[in-house]
């Protein structure tokens, strides 16, 4: 592994983190040196991977719509780990139907969840960054915050505005050496892919995808963690897809 997309010494607080693409970043992160804040409202599947990870790891019960439980999390890694240097903003929802079918309750939620949680997180993130000279923040967008998509009413929008809070927020905080990229996967084989989908064997043939499969987890983890590191230390308020080439042209 190149030294520079190690992270050794650093500090990160990952949402989502409990199971999917947010439980392969913070196993790719750990491996890679740092120590990790894993939040999820997922109790059980969060403590089991803070246990699998050791003393690397801490595990806090996060909703992230609750602005008193981002403090939380951020104070966690300060206490037990004296900084803060990474935020993954990986925790979302994806619901679907079509626009005349949605609910102002369900789109609500998912623009609470999706747009506004990272939104809280980073401004609960920025202070400690900044006192650490610096830092990553890695916002986990989706293919549909770069086209539409039928169906996509509400997780679209959430979407879109993640990609606009991120670019917005890159120029805001560049000045205190804070950079703000955003992750675009397309279909991946986590959890809640299954949930809506069914449950598929691993790789499974995607036909509309150029590369002609689905994607895993460690995929994305692995462009996150290259975010996070001083490898992109001249990269911020820039997306990146990481669909199979889903999205190309």
């Amino acid at each position: 592994m190149s030294d520079a997309v190690r992270l050794d010494g650093k500090v990160a607080v990952i949402t989502g983190a409990g199971r999917g693409q947010g439980a392969a970043e913070a196993r790719l992160f750990a491996a890679s040196g740092a120590r990790v804040v894993l939040g999820d409202v997922r109790e059980e599947e969060g403590r089991a991977l803070a246990a699998e990870l050791g003393d690397a790891a801490r595990f806090v019960r996060h909703d992230v719509t609750d602005a008193d439980g981002w403090r939380a999390v951020v104070g966690t890694a300060v206490d037990a780990f004296g900084r803060l240097d990474i935020l993954v903003n990986n925790a979302a929802l994806w619901r679907t139907a079509p626009v005349e079918e949605e609910t102002e309750e369900n789109f609500a939620r998912l623009l609470r969840v999706n747009l506004i949680g990272p939104f809280l997180g980073i401004q609960a993130a920025v202070p400690e960054l900044r006192r650490a000279g610096g830092g990553s923040i890695v916002n986990i967008s989706s293919t549909a915050g770069l086209r539409g998509i039928p169906g996509h009413s509400a997780y679209g929008a959430s979407k879109f505005g993640l990609r606009g809070l991120t670019k917005s927020a890159a120029l805001d905080l560049a000045a205190d050496r804070i950079r703000v990229n955003s992750v675009h996967p397309g279909m991946i084989d986590t959890p809640m892919i299954a949930e809506v989908l069914g449950a598929g064997p691993a790789g499974r043939q995607a036909p509309r995808v150029p590369l002609r499969r689905v994607g895993q987890p460690e995929e994305v983890a692995e462009l996150v963690r290259f975010l996070a590191s001083d490898a992109s230390a001249y990269i911020t308020g820039a997306e990146f897809a990481v669909d199979g080439g889903l999205t190309t042209g």
